[in-house]
């Protein structure tokens, strides 16, 4: 068997009750086994900021995942933040530190909902603090059937990474966001949007592989998600 790339996975984090008594670390299963199907060899990221650099050291690929908070509205120039942001400081601080390092030592990033609008701030672009206030007569994007199904398509953008990877002009995916990218940085370019024109995915050519999507591949609920995981992995390799 060829040598796994190695792929570090950022976790989330809660304080005391549900699993344990005392703060915990989770990560959907699905994150895991569709890098270990894609042929990488994941392991999993404390948010130790202080040890970004060696932990960057060991890794081949970064994925930065998703979770149930928001991006603080202060790291994007925002003076105010909605009333629906929920912040996990240590965890943001831990994910743009590592985010950063890796773009900076030229190692494969992918950004996956949450982890795609950090990836957007850090590349210096903006978010929608929450759709519905911003966008009122948007699709809805916290979609109310399981997220194991698809909420709605996505335009594939021709001539991008995404379509490259993917070999298709439109994707069908899940949708579990209330906030979304507003505007990118300078050099990032959209790679995939909603009927709606909600942006749902970006890229920066300028690194090898720099790749964020607001949705959630590792559910594999269309063929392009398998194929982003896979050349993500092989980019890593």
């Amino acid at each position: 068997m060829a040598t796994r790339p190695i792929i570090g996975l950022s976790l989330d984090s809660e304080g005391p009750g549900g699993f344990s008594k005392f703060p915990w670390y989770a990560l959907r299963q699905n994150y895991f086994t569709s890098v270990v199907a894609a042929g990488g060899l994941p392991v999993a990221l404390p948010h130790e900021e202080a040890l970004v650099e060696p932990y960057l050291d060991r890794l081949d690929g970064l994925l930065v995942t998703g979770g149930a908070f928001d991006v603080d509205p202060a790291l994007y120039g925002a003076t105010e933040a909605h009333p629906e942001v929920t912040l996990k400081e240590a965890r943001t601080g831990f994910e743009w530190a590592a985010t950063k390092g890796a773009l900076e030592r030229g190692l494969p990033v992918l950004g996956i909902c949450g982890g795609q609008q950090l990836l957007n701030v850090v590349l210096g672009g903006t978010l929608i603090q929450h759709i519905p206030d911003e966008l009122p007569h948007a699709l809805q994007h916290e979609q109310e059937n399981s997220r194991d199904e698809a909420g709605h398509t996505v335009a594939v953008t021709p001539g991008t990474l995404l379509h490259d990877i993917c070999k298709a002009d439109e994707l069908s995916v899940n949708s579990a966001h209330h906030q979304a990218v507003k505007a990118t940085g300078a050099g990032v370019a959209v790679n995939a949007t909603a009927p709606d024109g909600v942006i749902e995915g970006i890229e920066d050519r300028r690194h090898e592989f720099c790749l964020g999507v607001q949705w959630h591949p590792e559910f594999t609920i269309d063929a392009g998600d398998a194929r982003i995981m896979e050349a993500f992995v092989a980019a890593s390799r």
